[in-house]
């Protein structure tokens, strides 16, 4: 940017103070936020508003709220501050510090949280916190760094990095394989306990795809589980047979402790990815996590294979 350009940007403390008054749609918020007066973030706005040529907000009983042109600023404003502090973290080449992770549940129990000490031992600078609420984070109004999705790929602002499908197939120990008799053809299985963490509809796409005509419900006499890690620990103790994604279950797939009996599998649509602020994607501790991440993926993919 040359110095014209320069000077024609508005003084930074306006555009600071806006950016904060914009997300908390509050001028006492921000003030509270940037450790000063409401008088002066009124100056700061009106300041702005001046070099804009128009009102950024409509001042209203207690409260305010953006107009059309504020409308139109405050994302380019908000992502423009993002990619400065990416930036001045970048050239820190700071490596530890804090990375606040939030994941969706599932993903968190069933994958990430055996393998992170795997990744703290590789980075032993940066500390390590994980929140699997199951709220949506908005990356630019939270301390959160990454986050693991599910969905389609596509959340704007964010960089995202497909992990791996959402599969569910049916797994169950070889214990119960051998008590049944022997599990020739996928029918075999309506004789078994069938468990799940939702409702009939994933076992009746199951049968399904491997050419069963089953009842309306399917699974009257299995367990309802809230999440998969007791849906696998269920089915490698011998109490029937669990509709689960078999990449979170791969060292018990290998070691034997459950077993895959038909090759059949259903999918969601979308994927679990890896995301963060595109505009973060040079941070370290970020870029270091999503090193290690997508190479423990592939690690995966790879054992995968060698166990098909």
């Amino acid at each position: 940017m040359d110095e014209g350009s320069a000077s024609r940007l508005p003084p930074l403390p306006a555009i600071r103070v806006f950016e904060a008054a914009a997300r908390h749609l509050s001028f006492t918020r921000a003030a509270e936020e940037l450790g000063m007066t409401q008088a002066a973030v009124s100056y700061q706005i009106r300041l702005l508003e001046d070099r804009v040529g128009a009102p950024l907000f409509r001042r209203l009983t207690r409260r305010v709220e953006l107009t059309e042109t504020g409308e139109r600023l405050a994302p380019a404003v908000t992502e423009a501050l993002a990619r400065l502090a990416g930036a001045f973290a970048a050239a820190r080449d700071d490596t530890g510090g804090l990375l606040a992770i939030t994941s969706i549940h599932t993903f968190a129990t069933n994958w990430l949280v055996p393998r992170l000490g795997r990744f703290q031992l590789a980075h032993p600078g940066i500390a390590v916190r994980l929140d699997t609420k199951s709220k949506l984070v908005d990356f630019t109004r939270s301390d959160n760094d990454i986050g693991i999705r599910h969905g389609m790929g596509v959340w704007p602002g964010l960089a995202a990095h497909p992990l791996m499908p959402i599969e569910y197939t049916a797994l169950c120990s070889p214990a119960l394989r051998d008590r049944a008799g022997g599990l020739a053809h996928p029918r075999d299985l309506l004789q078994l306990p069938l468990f799940w963490d939702g409702g009939d509809a994933y076992w009746q796409r199951w049968f399904a795809a491997a050419g069963v005509a089953v009842p309306e419900s399917v699974s009257s006499g299995g367990l309802r589980l809230e999440n998969q890690q007791m849906l696998g620990r269920a089915a490698q103790a011998g109490q029937g047979v669990a509709l689960v994604n078999p990449t979170f279950f791969l060292d018990e797939l290998a070691a034997g402790e459950l077993i895959r009996p038909f090759p059949v599998s259903i999918k969601d649509e979308g994927s679990y990815h890896l995301v963060y602020l595109d505009s973060r994607r040079d941070v370290p501790k970020i870029a270091a996590f999503r090193d290690w991440i997508l190479a423990e993926i592939a690690a995966d993919q790879g054992q995968g294979l060698a166990a098909g």
